[in-house]
């Protein structure tokens, strides 16, 4: 049974979320304010994290950015911020989704069931195919594990699933709207700064000159490549 902790100050809402998830098979317990969610995150490692941003204590991207510090748990926002900048800035500062208040249900529990995926990849690779080395890092896909300069290169859920799509297929150009339904979910096929965002932040931590990206090609306007060479 996925656990899902609900971080929202609003109590009815986070009980009523509380309720839904559970009907959905999910174990569920609420926080109210930044510092619980921090400390439960510790405490019982959930599979997602739906995240409110306007907490009492803290800002919900000051707990997003604690959070990152250490986890890679999957973290849904939930937000009355609805503007395009506000939604990047969460992404960039390591969101895996962004719902906008108010929502439905039916769409919260899809975007959970997809992060929960996502969390949880556990494919079987070719033998062959399951380490990729280039010049700068080492993708081993088995173990889900990115390397440079022999350190571990903490990734996201969300950058993972998009790096190892890219690598499986590499040396073939993937469509964006193929990359945005296989991270992400149905429904999200023209969310295309989804992509602009997590490909600026892989090429940040991969690339050895991210403005002018080697493995991680842009094909503009049909989609995205990976070369190994």
């Amino acid at each position: 049974m996925p656990a899902v902790l609900v971080v929202d100050d609003d109590v009815a809402l986070a009980r009523a979320l509380g309720i839904n998830l559970r009907a959905h098979g999910y174990e569920v317990t609420i926080a109210h304010d930044g510092r619980a969610a921090l400390a439960d995150v510790a405490r019982s490692r959930p599979a997602v994290v739906v995240l409110d941003l306007g907490l009492p204590d803290m800002d919900g991207l000051e707990v997003l950015a604690g959070l990152r510090g250490w986890t890679s748990v999957p973290v849904l926002v939930l937000s009355a911020r609805s503007t395009s900048a506000e939604k990047v800035a969460a992404l960039d500062a390591g969101a895996d989704d962004y719902v906008t208040k108010p929502f439905g249900m039916d769409e919260l529990l899809a975007r959970v069931r997809a992060a929960v995926r996502r969390g949880a990849i556990d494919e079987t690779v070719d033998a062959a195919t399951a380490v990729v080395r280039t010049a700068d890092f080492t993708v081993d896909l088995p173990a889900h594990r990115v390397t440079r300069d022999a350190a571990p290169v903490r990734l996201t859920p969300t950058e993972w699933s998009l790096l190892e799509l890219l690598v499986r297929h590499r040396g073939k150009m993937v469509p964006a709207q193929q990359l945005l339904i296989e991270v992400w979910g149905r429904g999200y096929e023209n969310e295309n700064h989804y992509l602009r965002v997590y490909l600026a932040q892989l090429r940040r931590k991969l690339e050895p000159d991210p403005a002018n990206p080697r493995y991680l090609i842009t094909e503009p306007g049909l989609g995205y490549r990976f070369e190994s060479d």
